[in-house]
């Protein structure tokens, strides 16, 4: 336990250059708070103690503002940062050296069962305000951008934005995506679809009118940009 702890105290200082000494990190640090009460309250859930360990979690969430069920497996060295607004959900899985910042969900989709929260891998950074929801896997070595909204896998060494999360580098390449479609995008698929509608309309009326089809005009223009190469 006491080799825990200082482990806990060492990555704080470690990733967080405003960390001056480990009486500072011990004292002041609420993800750290929220850490070790939860390795209480895990233990007293998979004890059969649930309820008392749902109760106290919820206590320790009204002190640290770090809502994490006691039900979830998290590995060595998490480092929760700031921390206000974190939630980590009962099915969810952390590896080992995990960074979240502020306002990070771990969360679920929906009322099924079973396993339903993520899985993140180790060595992971997720930034504040990013939400990673579903039974899905985060890759080791991965970044997940602030305010990402991720809804499914990730592999490993990957770099995810955006809102649904896109991933812009991957084994430290950019990603290329040619298929707009294959960016899960809505917005990107209803303007292709009302390009594609408004270009069968006028070659119909050109027809009707015994015109040839001419590609210099605005719509086709916007069919060139949505069939355009992305670079997300």
């Amino acid at each position: 336990m006491f080799a825990s702890v200082r482990e806990d105290i060492a990555a704080v200082k470690d990733r967080d250059p405003a960390a001056k000494s480990p009486i500072e990190v011990v004292l002041l640090y609420s993800g750290l708070h929220a850490l070790w009460g939860f390795r209480f309250h895990h233990w007293l859930w998979i004890h059969g103690w649930q309820f008392p360990a749902r109760a106290l979690s919820q206590v320790a969430r009204l002190i640290t503002g770090i809502e994490i069920h006691p039900g979830a497996q998290i590995g060595r060295r998490l480092f929760i940062d700031h921390g206000m607004g974190v939630v980590i959900g009962e099915t969810t899985i952390v590896g080992d050296d995990v960074t979240l910042y502020q306002g990070v969900t771990l969360g679920g989709t929906g009322k099924e069962h079973g396993k339903r929260h993520p899985t993140i891998g180790n060595n992971v950074v997720i930034g504040a305000g990013a939400k990673i929801l579903g039974n899905i896997m985060i890759g080791e070595n991965c970044r997940i951008g602030a305010c990402s909204v991720v809804l499914r896998d990730v592999p490993d060494n990957s770099t995810v934005v955006g809102v649904p999360g896109h991933i812009v580098f991957r084994e430290g390449q950019r990603v290329v995506i040619t298929d707009p479609k294959q960016i899960n995008d809505p917005l990107s698929e209803a303007l292709s679809a009302v390009a594609n509608e408004v270009k069968m309309l006028k070659d119909e009326v050109r027809h009707l009118q015994g015109r040839e089809s001419s590609p210099t005009n605005g719509t086709d223009k916007l069919q060139q940009v949505i069939e355009m190469d992305y670079q997300i």
